[in-house]
């Protein structure tokens, strides 16, 4: 077996080292431009809606070709793809470090990088099939998945200290580096030959992106539009929001998506994706887990970071530090669950991850209040890596193992989608539910306070109807100086909003939790038997 050959010649932690590299890179680009928005939007002299839309288009861009790029690894060949799409991406970086305008910005980052990381993200899950034996692939896709939650966490860490101290283009400068050292490094990795044969499936690959990019999309939007009922100033269409039109359809889309890859399986021809392979009750288990595990992972990466920048007035260096435990932990689950303990059961395993989360979060809505301090994290920050860590240690492997290897790029198209398509709706959430308990909080605790005249809480009715901005004290204050409502009117309008800001959280948080129980549910799916023990390719969950 390739795997095994080549894991007995070439150091096993260079091959790690230079995948899991680059799935660092592909999940990093977001999470400092998160905390840049402001300093990117003034060097290219346009506003923040233009750099937003910019981390928008990059997700909708990558979750749109993910199946397509798995498919074109399975023609060309993983490493081959692998190569291209890091070339792509460091032709991004550079265009994106050099940005004049937003245009470019657009070109660079939310086009070309985002293609890139389509083709390489699915070329990841099949080169590590190709480079470890099943024994120790559980723990190599564990560092992977490590990989990319770092970049999540460290992100901020990352951003905030670059920005301040020189310039965000100089993270898109170390990117190329990066590309660069990766490519030398790439030849020590073991390929997988392509297997596809046939003609490209064009119509299939269309549909997917057609459908792909309308639901993500509506997704993303519909913190600015509204989920159902359009906010004030954002477009309708039949008297609801876009949102619904673009979800139902892009739903709508994939369908017709699947029953064209039916056809096309059935007529001996090569699909994009094998509808037969979603028989394997493993692999739609650890599919669903997958996203269950994004949702509510990057809902809570969009949650904390509010609350300790915002709520606490912490900069994006200390709110970055305060995430590191996490990662820490994380990569203490990821890699010491399949070393210490690979007789436990992939179940097990996952329904502890679940459960972890789920207390990390339980903790964290008991103890935020505007006084409870920084220290207050630590504790959930732990649990939440821990329990991230012990998913990051299986579902990979959890996969991957339910088909042939030559199947592992598809595996990875839809793994990536699904992931991705889940951080999308876990991040749109969290922010639609946050608002929405912030602005019935702060409205209602506006009309009851004495200290707020009638007229004043009536027109903030009708002028935050669509929803009230999450701001910091500080920056309210100076919102309200430039007004002529009084002193005590004031402080008890900042009252209210500091008030309303932490049910706005706790309720995210909640809706979170409840994610993630649900998620429980489907650890059902997950085989009764330590992934390591599992041989035979295409064993199904329930067969264990």
């Amino acid at each position: 077996m390739a795997a095994t050959k080549t894991t007995s010649t070439v150091g096993a932690g260079l091959v790690l080292l230079v995948l899991s590299a680059a799935q660092f890179l592909m999940t990093l680009d977001s999470s400092v431009m998160n905390v840049s928005i402001q300093y990117v939007a003034n060097d290219l002299h346009t506003s923040v809606t233009g750099i937003q839309t910019a981390i928008t288009l990059y997700t909708l861009v990558m979750a749109s070709f993910m199946i397509t790029g798995g498919k074109i690894g399975a023609r060309l060949g993983r490493r081959r793809t692998f190569a291209i799409g890091l070339v792509v991406y460091g032709l991004g970086s550079a265009t994106t470090a050099l940005a004049p305008n937003l245009g470019v910005l657009l070109l660079g980052w939310s086009l070309l990088e985002g293609l890139g990381a389509a083709l390489i993200m699915p070329a990841i899950v099949a080169l590590v099939a190709a480079n470890f034996p099943e024994e120790r692939r559980s723990a190599a896709y564990g560092m992977i998945a490590a990989a990319s939650a770092i970049a999540i966490a460290a992100g901020p860490l990352i951003g905030g200290a670059v920005t301040t101290f020189a310039s965000w283009r100089y993270v898109f400068v170390a990117e190329v580096v990066v590309v660069g050292v990766i490519l030398v490094l790439l030849r020590k990795v073991a390929d997988q030959p392509a297997a596809a044969h046939g003609r490209f499936d064009f119509l299939g690959a269309l549909l997917s992106i057609v459908g792909l990019a309308a639901t993500v999309f509506g997704v993303l939007r519909s913190s600015q539009w509204g989920l159902v009922n359009p906010k004030p100033g954002a477009p309708t269409f039949l008297g609801v929001s876009p949102v619904v039109w673009l979800v139902v359809g892009g739903l709508a889309v994939i369908w017709v998506f699947f029953l064209w890859e039916r056809h096309v399986q059935e007529s001996g021809g090569d699909p994009m994706v094998r509808p037969s392979m979603l028989r394997h009750h493993q692999l739609v288990g650890g599919l669903s887990l997958f996203f269950f595990q994004f949702l509510v992972q990057m809902g809570v990466f969009f949650v904390i970071p509010l609350y300790l920048s915002v709520v606490l007035g912490l900069s994006a260096v200390q709110t970055g530090a305060r995430l590191l435990p996490l990662s820490l932990a994380l990569l203490v689950a990821a890699i010491g669950i399949p070393r210490f303990f690979p007789g436990l059961t992939a179940r097990r395993v996952v329904r502890a991850g679940f459960l972890a989360m789920t207390a990390g979060i339980l903790v964290l809505i008991g103890g935020i209040s505007p006084d409870s301090g920084a220290g207050i994290v630590l504790f959930p920050m732990l649990l939440m890596g821990l329990g991230i860590g012990a998913l990051a240690s299986q579902l990979g492997a959890l996969t991957v193992a339910a088909v042939p290897d030559s199947e592992s790029a598809e595996v990875g198209g839809l793994q990536n989608t699904v992931t991705n398509f889940g951080a999308s709706l876990g991040t749109a959430l969290a922010g639609a539910v946050l608002i929405g308990a912030l602005t019935t909080t702060f409205l209602a605790g506006a009309g009851s306070n004495s200290a707020i005249p009638p007229d004043v809480s009536q027109a903030a009715t009708v002028q935050l109807s669509g929803g009230v901005p999450f701001v910091s004290d500080a920056q309210l204050r100076s919102e309200l100086a430039t007004t002529t409502l009084s002193k005590p009117t004031q402080d008890a309008i900042v009252a209210e909003n500091a008030t309303a800001r932490i049910a706005g959280l706790r309720a995210a948080l909640w809706v979170l939790a409840l994610c993630s129980v649900i998620g429980l549910f489907f650890t059902g799916l997950a085989p009764r038997r330590a992934l390591a023990e599992q041989r035979n390719r295409g064993v199904e969950a329930s067969s264990g």
